[in-house]
């Protein structure tokens, strides 16, 4: 398979940025982590300033710009680590990040400052037994959500592997998995891959992260309808974002997307306070205006829950607004007209 583009000059090989924008962005390239798959290059449009996927993944000067309010861990991952690669934030759910790595790196990505080549490492074979053992004596954890970094970078036998681990624990019913690949690189999502996530007995899901319809490749449908028909339910996770997807038809259009491809729309994220976001970021009352349209556009299938993490990693937040209107003559409900209409109840 083709090598992602690692560096500004690579990405300026490939068309995407001049000879001045690719020396600009060496101190981005001595911070943080830089890949775009070859498959996803292609799918830029040099003609278009604004293109969504160049956007999401091509470095730009800004993200040396961090503002008071930015966190190097903005979730609270490190707080809620008992051992290496599990975060217990969560009662009855654990995280088990077994990479740091990624097949792309998202220019907004929350785990920015812990992901990439020689930032985080794979975690040793000691590590992830003492992470299982962890899991093992938590008796309340029922649900193992596999992130990182992608977990979908390993092999299909370390897969294997893991899946067949966890699924050993009595009491844990649900494996998940979240990943870019099948938007990133969706042939390395292959059948032999698929049939390693399978755990008799237990319920697996993965859940991909898409930002907006234009990663919805035929090839995207096709690794997310493998995974479909072997039997695992597929949710998504979006962030939203300035430039990319803060418009109402843009995110109704996603969402309405992945309905047909078998997809649940499941999270619509505020953009975390990562360093050097500040860019992608949306106010709440912006967030919370456009979720309130797309509310009123797309049907309960194809609509997300529209949610903030608290910065420390105290949990989430329901971000969206209430149609319960408390009024001088009491409760009244705001319908899809935009008018407040009385409701005894």
């Amino acid at each position: 398979m083709s090598r992602p583009l690692n560096t500004p000059e690579a990405i300026r090989d490939a068309g995407l940025l001049s000879e001045e924008a690719a020396a600009a962005l060496a101190p981005v390239a001595d911070r943080y982590a830089i890949a775009v798959t070859p498959f996803l290059v292609d799918r830029i449009d040099r003609s278009d300033p604004n293109d969504p996927i160049a956007r999401m993944f091509v470095p730009r000067p800004e993200e040396l710009v961090r503002t008071p309010e930015e966190l190097a861990d903005p979730i609270g991952d490190a707080a809620h680590t008992p051992v290496p690669g599990i975060v217990h934030r969560y009662p009855d759910r654990v995280l088990l990040k077994p990479v740091a790595v990624c097949p792309v790196y998202c220019r907004f990505c929350f785990r920015r400052e812990m992901v990439g080549p020689g930032v985080g490492e794979t975690l040793s074979p000691s590590e992830l037994d003492t992470a299982f053992d962890y899991i093992r004596i938590q008796s309340g954890v029922r649900e193992v959500i596999l992130t990182g970094g992608d977990p979908f970078m390993l092999s299909p036998a370390r897969v294997k592997v893991l899946t067949q681990t966890i699924a050993a624990i009595p009491h844990v019913e649900v494996i998940r998995w979240h990943t870019r690949m099948p938007v990133a690189d969706p042939a390395r999502v292959t059948s032999e891959f698929v049939k390693a996530l399978k755990a008799d007995g237990k319920a697996v899901y993965v859940s991909i992260h898409i930002n907006h319809v234009k990663e919805l490749s035929p090839e995207t449908k096709a690794a997310a309808a493998r995974l479909a028909e072997a039997g695992f339910p597929l949710v998504s996770q979006s962030v939203l974002l300035r430039g990319v997807n803060d418009h109402v038809e843009t995110l109704a259009e996603l969402m309405q997307a992945l309905v047909a491809a078998r997809i649940q729309p499941y999270y619509l994220h505020h953009p975390d306070l990562a360093p050097g976001t500040g860019h992608f970021r949306v106010s709440v009352e912006e967030g919370r205006a456009i979720y309130s349209a797309l509310r009123d556009r797309v049907s309960g299938l194809a609509l997300p829950h529209y949610v903030i993490d608290i910065p420390g990693g105290v949990s989430k937040a329901n971000a969206a607004p209430s149609d319960v209107v408390d009024t001088p003559d009491g409760q009244a409900l705001r319908g899809r007209d935009g008018k407040l209409h009385p409701y005894k109840g």
